[in-house]
């Protein structure tokens, strides 16, 4: 589980949308940036293990594709919301 929706669960409810967004956005970019790094070693010859690395990665992409249908779904939303009659 991507920290920011264990974060968001363990909230007492008083955070705010945007700074969800921002925690999110926040915490996929920052396994962006050690993937990146991982990968860069495992380039280099440093790199301990091909598996770990791998591993990483995936779990990287997993992390960014939750976080697209996240948006993806607020997005619906939001256009469903905008199409109500008031």
């Amino acid at each position: 589980m991507p920290a920011w929706t264990a974060a968001t669960a363990a909230s007492p409810g008083g955070t705010g949308f945007g700074a969800l967004v921002a925690q999110g956005i926040a915490s996929v970019d920052q396994d962006l940036a050690a993937s990146a790094a991982e990968l860069q070693s495992l380039a280099s010859g440093q790199a301990g293990s091909l598996h770990r690395t791998m591993a990483k990665l995936e779990e990287t992409r997993l992390s960014f594709q939750l976080f697209m249908q996240v948006r993806n779904r607020v997005l619906e939303a939001y256009q469903e919301v905008m199409k109500m009659q008031v």
